[in-house]
């Protein structure tokens, strides 16, 4: 008999996150003939989303619909796999490495009894075994661990696995009732959101980051433009959000959000490795800064020597030409 995989997927705005059609991959590479596919949709309002969903997953969606589970709570997200675990037995369970899978992840491992690998970039097979990679000491060097039984609890880095893509048969969708608790020991009542970007930082696929050299607030605003013009967000290093120039949602590197863009520009960052474990896996780093020997040319692949007051507002100009 197969193996069960079960992806939990995450809502953002009314929106599937991208990570969860590339958790849906991950599983496509991973699986067998004979295996089987099983997504859990949770949240409110979700219907028109478990369509879509269905249609990335050759198997069944579990959708779990009610009020309270708009926002994330731990507690509730936790009861509600419990009991689609009453009706699915997961071999694997896959999750996005976000700060909604960093959370579950663990709590379904310790529930299942599982063993766990997190912050997986690439999966491959290799004589019978799945090979799950993932990186070490802030991305100098790498692992490939596999596990030896089951079950299994991994989490997939964001922009690092292609998007699942459409199959020819939609899901099944089954429809779940969720019975509020009122043991719940926290209630999340509202988020107030800081980030003012249009793009999800961990998401975008270019990603226009600013540091102490931004110098204030105020400096930020020309790597807005550009992150505009290119349909990218804006980051920051841990200085300048320890500067107060903006607010820590922002923040990039060991102890802030890891990022995996297709174009990473470093903007007045020196390249401290705090902030290389969080961006030094982007496809391709383009740095702007003032000293010719600042670390973080060591790791971009392209290096501009000069004022990002003035080379900044020059790229967003021919960039607007280009593309707008």
């Amino acid at each position: 008999m197969g193996k069960t995989y079960v992806v939990v997927a995450e809502v953002r705005g009314g929106s599937l996150r991208q990570v969860t059609l590339e958790a849906l991959q991950a599983v496509s590479i991973a699986k067998e003939d004979g295996d089987v596919t099983t997504a859990v949709l949770i949240g409110s309002q979700i219907t028109p989303l478990a369509a879509e969903l269905a249609n990335v997953v050759d198997g069944q969606v579990y959708s779990i619909d009610h009020p309270e589970l708009e926002v994330y709570n731990p507690e509730a997200y936790l009861n509600v796999m419990k009991q689609v675990f009453e009706h699915v037995a997961p071999d694997v369970v896959v999750l996005g490495h976000t700060a909604l899978g960093r959370d579950l992840a663990p709590a379904l491992a310790a529930h299942l009894g599982a063993g766990q690998i997190s912050d997986v970039t690439a999966i491959d097979k290799q004589d019978g075994d799945v090979l799950f990679t993932r990186p070490l000491y802030a991305g100098k060097a790498f692992e490939q661990k596999r596990f030896n039984g089951g079950p299994q609890v991994v989490t997939i880095r964001p922009n690092n696995v292609e998007p699942a893509a459409a199959v020819s048969s939609p899901a099944e969708i089954i429809e779940l009732d969720y019975a509020p608790s009122g043991s719940l020991r926290s209630i999340v009542k509202d988020i107030v959101r800081k980030t003012s970007g249009k793009v999800d930082l961990t998401e975008a696929k270019i990603v226009v980051s600013g540091g102490r050299g931004v110098k204030s607030a105020e400096g930020f605003k020309p790597l807005e433009e550009l992150a505009d013009v290119l349909h990218g967000a804006v980051g920051a290093s841990r200085a300048a959000c320890d500067a107060g120039y903006c607010d820590y949602s922002m923040q990039i590197g060991q102890t802030g959000k890891v990022v995996t863009p297709e174009i990473y520009i470093a903007c007045g960052i020196s390249g401290a490795i705090q902030h290389l474990a969080g961006m030094s896996q982007s496809r391709v780093i383009i740095a702007i800064n003032k000293d010719p020997e600042a670390p973080i040319f060591k790791v971009a692949d392209y290096g501009i020597v000069g004022d990002l007051f003035e080379v900044v507002p020059l790229l967003t100009q021919e960039f607007r030409k280009v593309l707008v």
